[in-house]
């Protein structure tokens, strides 16, 4: 044991409901929480279905807040306060994706709510205690115990009507986060053993659920890996992707899922030479000795966009961006080199092939 190294564990107390049919036990959870005024929180796409849910709760329920919007912008989240503080909400209620979890997370922050998220999306931000958020075009993000949903209801049913594509990005999403786990500086064994295991489930499960979305089995895979995924994100920092999504994300008002989906193996790229071990790991888990490869090719057999000026991205943003990444970095397992991180995000907006041995050459 004179080899092992010495690490920290923090585990965050969430109470998860994993299942198909799990959402009926939302009124069990509310009375459990002893809740008399939820507000239920959506997208505008989701108002209708959001009002439906407000209505199963009866009198618990005082009414819906459908304004939340990607990348968690303050502007929305200032106007959401407004209902919660006008009708005296004392818990949240977030059905979908990472939008909604993410204003339900931006008002616990600043009220210290409970909430309540059932997540329609593999995002896996329900798992987490961290937040970001949106304002004047940059993305800040911060980590609070506030801000770590009390429950989380997975429901496979809900994933049910969840877009072939967006399957595919959303998954993708979610095994960025546990790549960036095996190399965080805070990782430690119990994270790593959930980071393999949730990378070799979605890198198996999401072609299936692409080629049968309707598939319950392959479904119900996906969101195992994406709880999994999420767990991992909640529990350790991360590192040059996801500050290179953000800073996409912030600055271009791209896609959320969309934008990890594309970044994803060029950032694994980069920081390969700087972690050998745990590239090998990650090549036992894919089947492939080209780890960055093989996710670059999960992204084309889910039928995802690979490249960010198909998402609406600038090549003129190129220069933009690099310099936007190297200010306040996160930590990083490799140093950061501006010229190999622009050539990174130049490939990336090409859409061309991770290449360790080219631009982004130690």
């Amino acid at each position: 044991m004179t080899d092992m190294p010495s690490f920290v564990y923090t585990a965050h107390a969430a109470r998860v409901i994993f299942g198909a049919g799990t959402l009926q036990r939302l009124p069990e959870e509310v009375a459990r929480l002893d809740l008399e005024r939820v507000l239920v929180l959506a997208t505008p796409q989701q108002q209708a279905s959001a009002h439906d849910l407000a209505l199963r709760l009866g009198a618990r329920a005082v009414g819906v807040y459908a304004g939340a919007m990607m990348h968690t912008p303050v502007a929305v989240t200032e106007d959401a306060m407004r209902t919660v503080s006008e009708r005296r909400v004392d818990g949240l209620i977030a059905v979908g994706g990472g939008s909604t979890t993410g204003l339900a997370k931006a008002i616990a922050l600043r009220t210290d709510l409970p909430q309540i998220v059932a997540p329609t999306t593999y995002a896996g931000s329900e798992m987490t205690p961290i937040l970001g958020e949106t304002k004047d075009g940059a993305k800040v993000t911060q980590s609070s115990p506030k801000i770590l949903p009390e429950v989380v209801i997975y429901d496979v049913d809900l994933t049910l009507s969840l877009p072939p594509a967006l399957s595919g990005t959303s998954g993708i999403n979610a095994i960025a986060h546990a790549v960036e786990a095996l190399y965080a500086k805070e990782r430690n064994p119990v994270i790593s053993l959930m980071a393999l295991e949730a990378i070799g489930t979605l890198f198996r499960s999401l072609p299936r659920v692409v080629a049968d979305p309707a598939g319950r089995e392959a479904r119900a895979e996906a969101l195992y890996g994406a709880w999994l995924c999420g767990t991992c994100l909640g529990a350790v920092g991360m590192a040059l992707h996801h500050k290179l999504c953000h800073t996409l994300g912030g600055s271009f008002d791209l896609p959320h899922a969309e934008t990890h989906t594309v970044v994803l193996p060029h950032a694994l790229a980069y920081i390969a030479p700087a972690i050998p071990e745990v590239m090998q790991r990650l090549a036992r888990v894919l089947g492939a000795a080209d780890a960055p490869g093989a996710l670059y090719d999960l992204a084309g057999r889910v039928g995802a966009k690979r490249a960010l000026r198909d998402l609406g991205m600038p090549e003129s943003g190129i220069d933009m961006a690099t310099d936007r990444a190297l200010a306040n970095p996160y930590w990083n397992p490799r140093p950061l080199e501006r010229e190999a991180i622009r050539a990174l995000i130049a490939r990336a907006w090409r859409g061309d092939p991770p290449q360790p041995d080219g631009g982004y050459a130690i």
